[in-house]
């Protein structure tokens, strides 16, 4: 399996230094800048695995590249860490809120986010090989497009397929309805809000079976994730 690819957008040149060098060592394939307007060309010229993203960064500031990031169908589904020296509880939601997977305040240990980040990338590594995707009873190969549950064949409509793909790309993560949009249906679709509820229910009623708790939960005011168990 080849390398990850990472990009790294921090502005302190020691920490973006030794950064590099650790994930180097890890047989990561690092490319680094500590400029925001640099770091979406980066991203747009070369589509990273994942990327390490602080939030003061010079040009454009960090929580809005990662709210473009999520807006171009290209970058929406890369997993983001974001790094920044900000504590407060409001600045740890709004930076999740924006798009952001995980969240590391500063000083930290490099230790505890190459930790981070193997875990993001187990994660993910199966649905970029094209290996099956496994998330609690369900199994998704993408190569032959077939989903089981438990071992039984599901029916699932190339729309559903698709959302519940996306859903187990990120397991536990609460996706808002215009994420789902522009994830499952892309940036620009003139689709409603709404019509995502729909395929929502759709999913729910092709992915049940008798005796099994509905994986996908509904977050108030938030959105849905599927849950692993």
């Amino acid at each position: 399996m080849s390398a990850a690819k990472l990009l790294l957008v921090e502005d302190d040149p020691a920490l973006s230094e030794l950064l590099e060098y650790r994930f180097q060592n890890e047989g990561y394939n690092v490319r680094s800048t500590g400029d925001g307007d640099e770091a979406l060309v980066l991203a747009a010229e070369d589509v990273p695995d994942l990327i390490i993203l602080d939030w003061m960064i010079e040009g454009t500031s960090g929580i809005e590249v990662c709210r473009r990031l999520r807006r171009d169908k290209a970058t929406a589904h890369v997993p983001i860490i974001m790094l920044t020296a900000r504590e407060a509880e409001d600045d740890r939601v709004r930076g999740l809120e924006t798009g952001a997977d995980d969240y590391l305040t500063k000083p930290f240990s490099p230790r505890e986010l190459l930790a981070r980040v193997a875990a993001v990338m187990r994660r993910i590594r199966p649905a970029l090989a094209g290996e099956t995707i496994e998330v609690g009873d369900i199994r998704l190969d993408p190569v032959a497009h077939k989903v089981q549950r438990r071992g039984r064949a599901l029916q699932l409509g190339p729309t559903e397929y698709r959302l519940l793909k996306f859903f187990m790309e990120s397991p536990g993560r609460v996706f808002s309805r215009g994420q789902l949009l522009d994830g499952v249906w892309g940036t620009g679709s003139d689709i409603e809000l709404r019509t995502v509820d729909v395929h929502i229910r759709r999913l729910r009623k092709a992915i049940g079976i008798d005796g099994a708790k509905d994986p996908i939960r509904t977050v108030r005011s938030a959105g849905y994730a599927l849950e692993a168990s």
